[in-house]
């Protein structure tokens, strides 16, 4: 035992256990006082820079674990940026505009329509709005800051800042000179909730599935005594009615109701979905009494359901004459309704397009207001909500014996994606930007981009761009960017407006914000002259995706400032967000990108899955279905929950279901064993220096160097880890990145640790120890280094003990990651790897017969046809005879021991094959040993059928002809197989007992401290005599042990005693003194 208490050593002592949540607390105060991430920044000034963007986030609702997966994806990758070299600007950004701030207000104010805002006032509306727009930030940052992320939140950009509005404007007039801006009348996906127009991809953002009313409604003709059946699941947009649409190379067929004695006139391909809808028989209900084709039909008049047109002095009797009129076009399928669709213009894209094409109307009262109530002048229907009016509308059709049959539907439908309402489909005017030309240009950009995974691009990204649609980026609403269009009320006169000192100029006014409360109000002289009304902002403003989209530029104020500088900050080495961004952020950032400059704003994109709620379900505050992120912190640390998320196949843009119990495992299975590792580490460099009273100074090249094949083992597994990592960070593969450090730290701690304890402890000497731990410090220090960017806090914290001995900067996250020294040694590691199969397919033996490792084996036979395989483990026998406990390890490359054998996989043959899969099986397993081996290295062919090696179940078993199944037993691995010689004798009971004796002795040392230095003798009193002997006759073997002098005596009379206990032996007690010289 070391004597001399002054002796200081390097390392502080590490606790046996510790509150990591608590720990990582500490690491946050230590950041804050040394002003960490600032630090770090200037620390790498002047070096090249690794552009990131980061997509705002609105912060009026609080970070979840969806936000939490993708920021700790951005910390990892700009980490790694940082310390391989690079000067990452990482700034926050907050989307501050649009529909969830208004949202929030509307609800709090009780507002329903556009006229509330007016009424309140625009300003008040908007000084409301920006009042809550940082409503969580201080939750944001303390959440973001919680779970390890270094971001920049003092120089953040905000998308309501006047100079991040003012680019927004640059952009714009830049896309309206290239004439890719457009205003349209159109059937756009609308919120009823939020007055407003959404873009096609927007509606795209929240499906549900929903139930609907199903009709079949009767349109009498006008020529004939027959009823048109058209279907429809929007009974509200009937009084809309314009027109009737059938499919001119349909054939259509008369059906008499031969109950009702109605006539009915539906497309032949639609009556087995006709009857069958209905629930009635066809030859039982129906006859057919005439058929006409599609064309023939075109022209034909029908009595129109409702008359509230005629209340509108626009629709005069020149378009009722128009309107309600037959028309043929493609729009109609033979995969649902009818083959009649009744069209309402002003509610469906295909209904207003079909109506444009055959002139049917110029102008029309749209019957439903922006909110979905009826206007005035629609009968009983005026005010009531669309979905109400449903009801009443199918009551009236009822009246009016128009009603065919009545159910429901469901099916998916869109809802607001901020507001989670159902959305309509309604016409109004827009500014658009054009992107159905552009569809190429803007895949030529995307085909310059790296993504990861790789199927997002190829699959979900470029499939959404090549049936892109034109962009609606205005927004009927008030708190956002104004579009800077300034027009005469006919729209002939339009002045597009790109900057603050272009309208200063133009107004002759001072400008000091851009929100529409300050720019309204300014008026532009028209361009023919003073005797003309001044030009007037138009009411819109820009779609927030169109602000976030454009965050590459507005937040540098480009071009005002860093006009010189753009390549400095476009485009982006990185971005990262979630999987729904493919038709949000990433699109809009790609279409901007392309229309400025043509080409991809970003290189590389690692794009991940949804984070789910443990049922499955999508996370929601009202179901409170997932716990607060953080009360998981507080429990089990920020690093074991970006671990989970991190290690999780949301990295590869797959779902992944939140779950407590998957953190807690992270905390089980991955911190606490590389805690335990440093702590050993610490604990035997500490008892060393003790001992020795030498300091320990960590040598690089010790393990590279030592006699000792496990030194040189773990030092080029821990080479091959550092490139694996740094090959996969380069290609952005963060999935393949983890697997590979867990794997390092499952060798690490029960491979490398586990077979050299004793020899750290000092169990062979000094020497061997301090070789033994130079090894271990080596590679733990460099996969402390590697785990830095994934475990920020565990890394920091091991990283300001270890520094101690091998010097080092204020922070890890500071140091430049590890590099490759020299390279991996592929058949070092090949033979280990041999080696571990041994002793795994040994230990599966053991347990499968329960034959505990306490209790040695007579004889190991690793059986292997190639025989440098055999010579391979050769130098790694002892390892394995002391790791299992055998008595003899042979080698033999004599097959005939085994007795291998095949029969098909039906899991895997069985949907192939089908009939003949009988006929193969009995093939299969007819084969020889020499066919299965062949098998095994390519495919065969087996009636005619190629035959893999995974369509097969190889097992290899004891060849009973060669050995005695009831005493040998084995376990293979392919070609390698152990065998176990498990006969039983008194000789190896003894040993055993011996075994279970220096197990006890072991633990006492431990417990005082003692190291194999310590000049000790053990003497062991045993009264009973059967017991005694059996010691006495294992002297040697339990001296060899201990590798101490150790006296076997019935009587004890010794001075000196260091300790003395008695400890019990299979029922029996003996008495254990340990005397110190």
């Amino acid at each position: 035992m070391g004597s001399n208490t002054e002796f200081e050593t390097t390392f502080s002592k590490v606790a046996e256990k510790v509150e990591f949540p608590r720990e990582e607390e500490k690491i946050l105060e230590y950041w804050y006082n040394i002003d960490v991430f600032k630090t770090s920044m200037k620390l790498s000034e002047g070096l090249p820079s690794f552009i990131f963007y980061d997509g705002p986030p609105f912060a009026t609702g609080l970070p979840h674990y969806g936000h939490i997966l993708a920021g700790s994806i951005k910390d990892v990758v700009t980490r790694y940026a940082y310390q391989t070299g690079h000067h990452v600007e990482r700034r926050f950004g907050w989307d501050c505009h649009g529909l969830p701030i208004e949202y929030e207000i509307d609800n709090l104010y009780n507002i329903k329509h556009s006229s509330d805002v007016f009424r309140m006032g625009i300003d008040k509306y908007n000084e409301k709005c920006r009042s809550i727009v940082m409503k969580y930030s201080r939750e944001w940052k303390h959440i973001v800051t919680r779970t390890g992320r270094w971001i920049d939140f003092d120089n953040d950009y905000k998308t309501l800042n006047t100079s991040y509005m003012e680019t927004l404007w640059w952009i714009f007039k830049e896309l309206y000179e290239k004439k890719v801006v457009y205003r349209g009348f159109q059937v756009m996906p609308y919120s009823l909730t939020c007055n407003t127009p959404l873009s096609n991809f927007e509606s795209n953002l929240n499906y549900k599935m929903v139930t609907d009313p199903s009709l079949f409604v009767g349109f009498r003709s006008l020529d004939e005594d027959m009823e048109f059946v058209a279907w429809t699941t929007t009974p509200w947009t009937l009084p809309s009615n314009l027109v009737l649409c059938v499919n001119s190379a349909f054939k259509y067929v008369k059906l008499k109701n031969l109950k009702n004695e109605k006539t009915y006139l539906l497309a032949e391909c639609r009556v087995d979905y006709f009857c069958a809808t209905m629930g009635v028989d066809y030859k039982e209900t129906f006859v057919e009494v005439g058929s006409y084709m599609g064309s023939e039909l075109v022209g034909r008049k029908y009595e129109r359901l409702f008359e509230y047109f005629s209340n509108f002095p626009t629709f005069t009797e020149e378009q009722l004459e128009r309107s309600y009129v037959v028309v043929a076009d493609d729009m109609v399928t033979s995969d649902s309704g009818t083959g009649i669709v009744h069209c309402a213009p002003y509610y469906g894209e295909a209904d207003l397009r079909v109506c444009k094409k055959y002139k049917i109307f110029d102008e029309l009262p749209h019957l439903v207001n922006e909110s979905g109530l009826f206007i005035q002048n629609t009968g009983e229907l005026t005010g009531m909500y669309i979905k109400d009016a449903d009801i009443v509308i199918k009551k009236m059709l009822k009246n009016k014996d128009r009603l065919v049959h009545v159910g429901t539907i469901v099916h998916s439908y869109p809802y607001c994606w901020r507001s989670d309402t159902p959305l309509i489909y309604r016409a109004v005017n827009c500014w658009f930007i054009k992107v159905a030309d552009y569809r190429e240009e803007i895949l030529n950009s995307v085909s310059e981009s790296n993504w990861v995974p790789q199927f997002v691009k190829d699959k979900r990204f470029r499939n959404w761009v090549s049936e892109a649609r034109d962009w609606c980026i205005s927004r009927n609403r008030f708190w956002g960017t104004p579009i800077p269009l300034w027009v005469s009320e006919d729209y002939s006169q339009v002045v597009c407006v790109g900057s603050i000192e272009e309208l200063e100029k133009l107004t002759g006014t001072k400008v000091v914000d851009l929100h529409r409360d300050h720019v309204d109000h300014l008026q532009i002289p028209d361009p023919r002259g003073s005797e003309y009304p001044p030009l007037r902002r138009i009411p819109e403003i820009f779609d927030c995706w169109y602000e976030s989209g454009s965050m590459p530029l507005a937040k540098i104020h480009y071009p005002f400032e860093n006009a010189d500088r753009l390549h400095d900050h476009f485009p982006a080495n990185f971005i990262a967000e979630g999987l729904d961004q493919t038709r949000g952020w990433f699109y809009t950032l790609m279409v901007i990108s392309t229309h400025l400059f043509k080409k991809s704003p970003f290189k590389n994109v690692v794009v991940n899955g949804l984070v789910l709620a443990g049922d499955g379900k999508k996370m929601s505050k009202r179901l409170k279905n997932y716990p607060d992120p953080l009360e998981i912190v507080n429990q089990f640390g920020a690093d074991s929950l970006r671990l989970f998320l991190i290690s999780s196949p949301a990295v590869k843009a797959e779902p992944v279901r939140f779950s407590t119990l998957g953190v807690r495992n992270v905390l089980k299975d991955v911190i606490l064993p590389w805690f335990h590792s440093y702590r050993f580490l610490v604990q035997e460099v500490t008892r060393y220096e003790t001992n020795t009273r030498r300091k320990f100074v960590p040598d690089y090249d010790a393990p590279f160097k030592s006699t000792c094949l496990m030194d040189r083992w773990v030092y080029t597994i821990t080479q091959d880890l550092i490139q694996c990592v740094h090959f996969e960070m380069e290609h952005y593969k963060l999935y393949n990145v983890m697997p590979k450090l867990l794997s390092f730290l499952e060798q690490l701690t029960n491979w490398y640790i586990r077979f050299n304890r004793e020899r750290m402890r000092g169990a062979f000497g000094e020497e061997e120890a301090l070789v033994s731990l130079q090894s271990l410090f080596v590679s733990l220090k460099t996969f402390n280094h590697l785990m830095s960017m994934f475990a920020p806090f565990t890394s920091e914290m091991i990283y300001l003990n270890l520094r101690k001995a091998s010097g080092g900067l204020e922070s890890i996250h500071y140091e430049v990651l590890p590099k490759t020294a020299r390279s991996s040694d592929k058949d070092l590691m090949r033979r280990v790897e041999i080696m571990q199969k041994v002793v795994l397919l040994s230990r599966t033996v053991r347990e499968r017969k329960k034959v505990s490792l306490k209790f040695p084996v007579r004889t190991l036979t690793i059986v292997h046809d190639d025989k440098n395989t055999l010579d391979s483990l050769v130098e790694l026998l002892p390892l394995i005879r002391d790791e299992l406990n055998i008595i003899d390890i042979k080698l033999s490359n004599d097959t005939s021991l085994i007795k291998v054998e095949a029969v098909a996989n039906f899991k895997s043959l069985g949907a192939r094959l089908g009939k003949d899969m009988k006929k193969v099986s009995e093939e299969i397993r007819s084969l020889d040993e020499a066919q299965i081996l062949a098998l095994e290295q390519g495919p065969l062919n087996i009636c005619g059928f190629q035959i893999f090696k995974d369509d097969v179940v190889v097992s290899r078993r004891i060849n009973p002809e060669r050995l005695d199944t009831t005493i040998y037993d084995a376990e293979s691995d392919s070609n390698l197989t152990v065998i176990l010689d498990l006969t039983k004798d008194e000789d190896l009971d003894y040993k055993a007992l011996c075994r279970e004796v220096a197990n006890k002795v072991q633990k006492m040392r431990k417990q005082l401290g003692l190291s194999i230095d310590d000049d000790i003798t053990i003497y062991i009193r045993a009264e009973e005599d059967e017991l005694y002997d059996t010691l006495l006759n294992q002297t040697e073997n339990l001296q060899k042990i201990l590798k101490k002098n150790a006296v076997i005596t019935k009587t004890l009379n010794v001075s000196n005693k260091l300790h003395s206990e008695i400890v019990s032996i299979r029922e029996s007690a003996i008495e254990v003194v340990i005397v110190k010289k």
